[in-house]
């Protein structure tokens, strides 16, 4: 090919131009966009389908009242939420369950992490009460709901001890493990440097334990949850356990489906701020992705 030939060629040829970060950042936004959009497209159409094919399934072939349907179900939720229920507003049935189980996961979650971290970094000690803290474990803690009725009345105590009980296992052994998880090597330069036992605890251990607490905390909420519930469900004056043990007792399918939302959009709601919590936390920690990426 002769040189006349490819320089026309070189000329004819269209120029690419290098694209600027703010084009490529961009680019990668809208890609972002387009997939979710994608998935939570997908998402409301396998919703529409189950809804709609339960709906069908219930008006043509099966009985609603035993299994119920999504427009009744509905329409107990608006009946709830513009005229109250029989105990009052849903407002407050919320209000009281939220409040048991928030109040019920800072003490569980706080004692947990604490007895976790001193037990973790202290070996005799955890071998001492190893037998005592695996037969707590053990024992069924949904009976003790019943228990801590005798003992704290149908008050709000009561389902605060009922949560308590929940939520410390889940938190302390992550705690534990967490603590027991520390690298040897750091905490001895540290204490080599001169620091002494509170700072070996405050500024080494708990931090490096702080990913596996965390991580423990969208657990034990749920377990608070169900302890509010479960701790209503066997006797209380309102709550969101009350009006699914009244409902059950009526044979009202609705209602119980009714309040099993509500208590699921409280839980989405909480798993959102925890996460939102663990992400400005964990700053420094590299996402997943990124993780890969590098391997």
């Amino acid at each position: 090919m002769s040189p006349d030939t490819i320089a026309r060629i070189a000329t004819a040829a269209p120029e690419v131009e290098a694209e600027s970060e703010e084009q490529i950042l961009a680019r990668a936004r809208g890609q972002a966009r387009r997939s979710a959009l994608r998935t939570w497209g997908l998402r409301a159409v396998l919703v529409v389908l189950w809804l709609g094919s339960w709906e069908l399934t219930a008006t043509l072939w099966i009985d609603p009242f035993v299994y119920s349907k999504p427009s009744r179900i509905w329409d107990r939720l608006v009946e709830w939420f513009s005229q109250g229920t029989q105990f009052g507003s849903i407002w407050l049935q919320i209000f009281t369950t939220v409040e048991e189980a928030v109040l019920g996961f800072v003490i569980g979650s706080v004692a947990g992490v604490v007895l976790g971290v001193l037990l973790g970094r202290s070996r005799y000690w955890a071998e001492v009460l190893a037998p005592f803290i695996k037969a707590l474990n053990a024992v069924p803690r949904i009976v003790l709901a019943s228990l801590f009725i005798i003992w704290f009345g149908l008050g709000l105590e009561s389902k605060v001890a009922t949560v308590v009980v929940l939520t410390f296992f889940a938190v302390f052994f992550n705690a534990f493990t967490g603590a027991r998880e520390v690298d040897g090597n750091v905490i001895d330069n540290a204490r080599i440097l001169g620091a002494g036992r509170w700072q070996v605890l405050s500024q080494i251990v708990l931090p490096s334990a702080t990913t596996w607490i965390l991580s423990s905390l969208h657990t034990a909420f749920g377990f608070a949850l169900i302890g509010a519930v479960v701790g209503e469900y066997a006797g209380a004056s309102k709550g969101l356990g009350l009006l699914i043990s009244n409902a059950q007792n009526t044979f009202d399918a609705a209602g119980i489906y009714a309040g099993m939302i509500i208590i699921t959009v409280v839980a989405l709601l909480a798993e959102w701020g925890i996460g939102a919590a663990e992400n400005r936390l964990l700053k420094w920690r590299p996402s997943q992705a990124q993780s890969a990426r590098e391997v």
